[in-house]
């Protein structure tokens, strides 16, 4: 398989990997993570226990847990897609590894890449075991972010190398403003995370205050910042307080709002450049940014609808997708 049917991989992982963090996404706000007590079955089967005997099975395995097979089928749905999405980014560096005498073909970003879903596999089973700990689910959504920017790096580095096109902006002064943005807004998805697992997203009801008449209530930062909890208690549906909920939902507010005036601004920068591809990375950030916000400001209005929240998970990548989009037309490289 030549290098560009590894473009074209790519390309089809990439978007596999937005799908399976929409699944993701869907299986913690459904309450899901634990719809199968252990990992990487669901109480010691490959699919979710369905018969009588199954069931009965599964109770003696694990008396501690409440069987629901809604929650389980969810659970597992997303490990499937997860344990396929690993098949291909395996399959992406084996091709690259294949094609290595070829000075078209990249190999770094796929090889760091099956090392960031081993990663990412452990965190998914410690999730389970851990019994959804906070900070290890909130790491878990990071890495599953982290692996789709790499996947779509891998893609546009590929398809820029095959096509021998260099469009970049030589010297251009945003180069540095859009990774610190790249940074800034996995900051804000680790916050955003933070929130999700904590249950605190309807921790404040009213925008942009937090309730109505008290737009700044008591909070307990400490409480809702204490990142490693006790081990071996069951964090669904959350432990914090509301002043700790509290702290963590102004807390994602007001990062949101850090975020939002510095990519404005870049997303401004770019729209008054000269080159076409860089215009048109700031139109891609600023529908981005707007439809970003316009949804975390609907969550609270309309209190958390589950569409909407999900949607709002893949906001925050597509957000990524249009800051490494304009990184790559900003990085100065040398054509094939």
């Amino acid at each position: 398989m030549p290098y560009s049917g590894f473009g074209r991989l790519a390309w089809f992982t990439t978007f596999f990997t937005l799908i399976v963090l929409l699944l993701g996404a869907y299986a913690r706000l459904t309450d899901a993570g634990l719809g199968c007590p252990d990992w990487p079955g669901c109480y010691g089967h490959l699919t979710v226990p369905m018969t009588e005997a199954q069931l009965e099975r599964a109770a003696a395995l694990h008396p501690e847990a409440s069987i629901d097979t809604g929650k389980a089928w969810r659970e597992m749905i997303h490990r499937y897609f997860a344990g396929t999405l690993g098949l291909l980014i395996l399959a992406l560096a084996v091709l690259a590894w294949r094609n290595h005498r070829d000075p078209a073909q990249i190999l770094l970003i796929p090889t760091l890449t099956v090392l960031v879903v081993g990663l990412q596999a452990a965190l998914g089973m410690w999730t389970v075991t851990l019994l959804v700990q906070p900070a290890i689910v909130t790491l878990h959504l990071l890495g599953g972010m982290l692996t789709f920017s790499l996947v779509w790096w891998m893609a546009l580095r590929q398809n820029d190398r095959v096509s021998q096109s260099v469009f970049m902006v030589r010297g251009s002064r945003l180069r540095g403003m859009t990774r610190l943005g790249i940074l800034f807004v996995f900051a804000q998805i680790a916050l955003g995370g933070w929130v999700s697992t904590n249950y605190a997203a309807l921790a404040c009801t009213d925008f942009p205050g937090c309730y109505v008449g008290d737009p700044w209530p008591a909070m307990n930062f400490a409480e809702g910042f204490h990142l490693f909890p006790e081990l071996g208690v069951n964090y669904e549906g959350g432990h914090l307080s509301p002043e700790g909920r509290a702290a963590v939902h102004m807390t994602h507010r007001i990062g949101a709002l850090v975020v939002f005036l510095y990519l404005f601004v870049l997303a401004f920068r770019a729209r008054l450049g000269r080159e076409p591809t860089l215009r048109a990375a700031g139109s891609w950030l600023f529908l981005a940014l707007f439809l970003q916000v316009g949804m975390g400001i609907g969550n609270v209005l309309f209190t958390l609808p589950l569409w909407l929240a999900v949607a709002h998970n893949g906001g925050a990548a597509l957000l990524l997708m249009a800051l490494l989009y304009m990184n790559h037309v900003t990085h100065e490289r040398r054509a094939v």
